[in-house]
């Protein structure tokens, strides 16, 4: 049997208000989703695995500084990038994720070099760094991952204790990616920088398989962004898949089941993207939007205000 190839990315729900935004920046956010998704997709058109497609985009997205996951990641309370990023196939329930890296070029590569080359899942810190450089991983200097914007939002906040997610108008930044290929495999990838002025080491729903992640070839493949303890506590990526598998929930009722019925009373702010066996592209979120990209049978779509 032949599957339809398809993908969908996004890159964080929530948007930056209208008044904020000129046309150029707005054309550069379009382009970027657009640039992504189509680097996905041609993994898929030469027949790739579908964890081909999700990596090529995601490491699109960590290289467009816009974005708060590789190089546009935001500072942490020592002005440093803590990156989060995970991965997982749905053919083989095979994971792999990486919390709290600096300076590795993109996450999302170690994600996969832990998941294919360790028996482990997660790696933190300077193991895990100390991982990506044995695995021949791009390192960058502190300066790579500058940029002015968010360097002043660090500022605001640098001698408190508050934290900020991406904009102070909530855009949850984060980058992430589903895919399906010609033999109907599912793939997820996700990467953060997670909070603003963060501290303590502070890990989110990124890096964790089931709360920000989650591929089974079974149902689905999803990934997520929002306030991430909510998604870690509603287990959100994995409840999706639960609903569809063991109440028949369509994907499209599984997505707005969790993100509108149990996260959105809770307090949970966010969306997620998913994608089905039948190639079916669901795109979710209690915000006032989501930036978010999908093509599939050579069309595509970029949007980054208008819900759905």
């Amino acid at each position: 049997m032949s599957y339809v190839p398809a993908i969908v990315i996004h890159g964080g729900a929530g948007t930056i208000l209208k008044s904020l935004l000129t046309p150029e920046k707005e054309q550069a956010y379009l382009s970027a989703l657009q640039e992504a998704v189509k680097a996905g997709y041609s993994e898929l058109t030469e027949g790739h695995h579908a964890l081909d497609a999700v990596i090529a985009a995601v490491v699109s997205l960590e290289d467009c500084p816009l974005f708060n996951a590789g190089r546009g990641s935001v500072f942490n309370h020592h002005g440093k990038q803590e990156m989060d990023a995970s991965v997982m196939r749905g053919d083989t329930g095979m994971a792999g994720a990486v919390a709290a890296v600096k300076n590795i070029r993109n996450p999302v590569l170690a994600a996969r070099a832990v998941m294919e080359k360790t028996p482990h899942i997660l790696l933190t810190s300077s193991g895990a760094e100390e991982f990506a450089r044995m695995a021949g991983l791009q390192f960058e200097p502190d300066e790579f991952f500058f940029d002015e914007y968010r360097y002043r939002q660090w500022q605001q906040l640098k001698d408190t204790q508050q934290t900020a997610l991406d904009h102070s108008d909530k855009k949850f930044g984060t980058v992430g990616a589903v895919a399906i290929d010609i033999n109907g495999n599912l793939a997820a990838a996700t990467s953060t920088g997670g909070m603003t002025n963060k501290q303590f080491g502070r890990i989110g729903d990124t890096p964790l398989i089931g709360a920000g992640t989650y591929a089974s070839n079974k149902t689905c493949a999803v990934s997520c962004t929002g306030d991430g303890e909510y998604f870690i506590r509603a287990l959100a990526a994995y409840d999706v898949s639960c609903l569809m598998e063991y109440k028949n929930l369509s994907l499209e009722e599984a997505c707005r089941t969790v993100i509108h019925d149990k996260l959105k009373p809770a307090g949970g702010e966010g969306g997620l993207i998913a994608l089905d066996r039948n190639s079916t592209p669901v795109m979710v979120f209690n915000t006032p939007g989501m930036y978010r990209a999908y093509m599939k049978e050579g069309k595509t779509s970029a949007i980054i205000h208008e819900g759905v």
